[in-house]
């Protein structure tokens, strides 16, 4: 856009420049309809100037909005993956059954306490002298709705799936599996919306531009993620000014 900005203002001052030498050296009889086409591409030089700064401005400031929304989508999305993950020891790979696990499932309220019990092996080395050895027990105090606990009465977790904004009809993709680390399968996921639904309606120069963002201010790539498939990750790849929390 600056090099639009700097050949539209250059080109304005060539022209301004052109009517100041045909007002000089343009016999009169043609001088008026010379400077009347003039000043028409100069009026139609500046709308462009201006067009061109108004509607990056337009757009930048209706992504921003739509990727907040986008943005309380996706941690909805993570807080109830972590919750399937602290029930069940992985993630869920489907909207289904997400939804499933959110409206039947339950927290397990626990309490640790410590405690000591007799050490059988110690005291049959000991000759009988009862020897005692420090552990914990966990008591099970009650359950908690997964429900409640994330979303009280507000029901926006049965949509939670959808993208909320941009192309109508447009759900997140949704994925989960493990990856291997020092020999161990470690549950993981990723959901993401793609940039071009989130602004599908927009000019799909601007689109194009902004799936190449690489900016510590911005959403970098082609979509917002929370999650990954590649590492153990569930932060999403927005900046902090994008929302309260990473």
């Amino acid at each position: 856009m600056l090099t639009l900005i700097i050949a539209a203002v250059v080109v304005i001052l060539l022209t301004i420049g052109i009517v100041w030498l045909i007002d000089k050296y343009i016999p009169k009889k043609f001088k008026s309809l010379v400077l009347l086409v003039l000043w028409v591409i100069i009026g139609y030089l500046a709308y462009i100037t201006f067009m061109s700064v108004y509607g990056e401005i337009k757009f930048n400031k209706l992504k921003d909005d739509r990727y907040k929304v986008v943005i309380e989508n996706l941690k909805d999305i993570r807080d109830s993956q972590l919750a399937h993950r602290t029930v069940t020891g992985k993630f869920a790979d489907s909207w289904e059954g997400l939804v499933s696990f959110i409206d039947t499932a339950q927290f397990t309220i626990t309490q640790r306490r410590d405690t000591t019990v007799l050490d059988e092996e110690l005291t049959r080395r000991y000759g009988g002298v009862e020897t005692f050895k420090s552990t914990y027990l966990v008591d099970t105090l009650g359950y908690v709705s997964v429900k409640d606990s994330l979303f009280g009465a507000d029901p926006r977790y049965k949509t939670m799936m959808n993208v909320p904004v941009g192309q109508p009809g447009a759900k997140f993709e949704l994925k989960a599996g493990t990856i291997e680390q020092n020999g161990i399968n470690i549950p993981v996921f990723e959901a993401k919306a793609l940039k071009e639904i989130i602004l599908f309606d927009q000019e799909k120069n601007m689109i194009e531009k902004e799936k190449q963002v690489i900016s510590v201010d911005g959403v970098n790539g082609d979509a917002l993620i929370v999650g990954s498939m590649e590492e153990v990750n569930t932060n999403g790849n927005w900046p902090k000014n994008f929302s309260n929390e990473q």
